[in-house]
């Protein structure tokens, strides 16, 4: 994928954030950011079943193709969390981590199910639904790691600030949950069966690609979502 149409897709999906913040401020409620939220995690899961390649120009990565997805979910606990509060924003971590684990179970059911003597894409069901243990665990651990890490340090950061420098809490949180995200994620999945550094170096370049995209988007729902939640 080149990098150009990269930025355009991360664009587009950050866009839906921008929803979902004119959804809180006329309510007064994290429902849609919430929604949204777990949306964005549990279709990672499913996209996270096929390899997609970025072309630099001057290199290629290659992770997997739920890091557009995913990535944004950053983003969505730093605006939860700015408007929230830290306690709000583990709640929805919370939500989608059951979500995912039904996301699982539901799957596996229905790939165990008989199929009908008609049906024919058993195979290309199995390849997207059917998703190993290890990566399973190791996407839930990553998951549960690295969004509450980001959730602590944006909220410390917010404190030490006093509430100044949006752009540094949302970087400065980001940045360093999404590399803890892609060491656990790819040690547990792939160690043993694909070269782990060039996978975490992939993943940590494109995800931060998408949280440097994504700083104009906070300040946008911040300036949506009105005034700040007391620190």
């Amino acid at each position: 994928m080149p990098i150009s149409l990269a930025i355009f897709w991360i664009i587009i999906i950050s866009a839906f954030v921008l929803l979902g913040a004119w959804y809180a401020r006329r309510h007064n409620r994290p429902d849609a950011l919430t929604a949204l939220y777990v949306t964005l995690v549990v279709f990672a899961n499913i996209a996270a079943s096929k390899t997609i390649a970025f072309d630099f120009g001057f290199t290629t990565f290659f992770t997997p193709a739920a890091v557009l997805i995913f990535s944004v979910t950053f983003l969505l606990t730093d605006i939860v969390n700015e408007k929230f509060g830290k306690k709000e924003t583990q709640r929805m971590i919370l939500i989608a981590l059951f979500a995912q684990i039904a996301l699982v179970l539901f799957s596996y059911l229905i790939l165990k199910a008989p199929s009908a003597p008609f049906f024919q894409n058993q195979a290309a069901f199995e390849a997207v639904l059917g998703t190993v243990p290890r990566i399973v665990l190791a996407s839930l651990i990553a998951f549960y790691v690295s969004e509450n890490l980001d959730a602590h340090l944006f909220h410390w950061i917010k404190k030490l600030t006093g509430g100044k420098h949006l752009w540094m809490r949302n970087a400065f949180s980001s940045l360093p949950s999404m590399v803890v995200d892609s060491i656990i994620f790819v040690t547990i999945a792939f160690y043993g069966l694909m070269p782990i550094m060039p996978l975490i170096i992939g993943l940590s370049v494109v995800k931060w690609l998408v949280g440097i995209i994504d700083i104009p988007f906070m300040y946008l729902s911040r300036a949506i979502l009105g005034k700040q939640k007391a620190i």
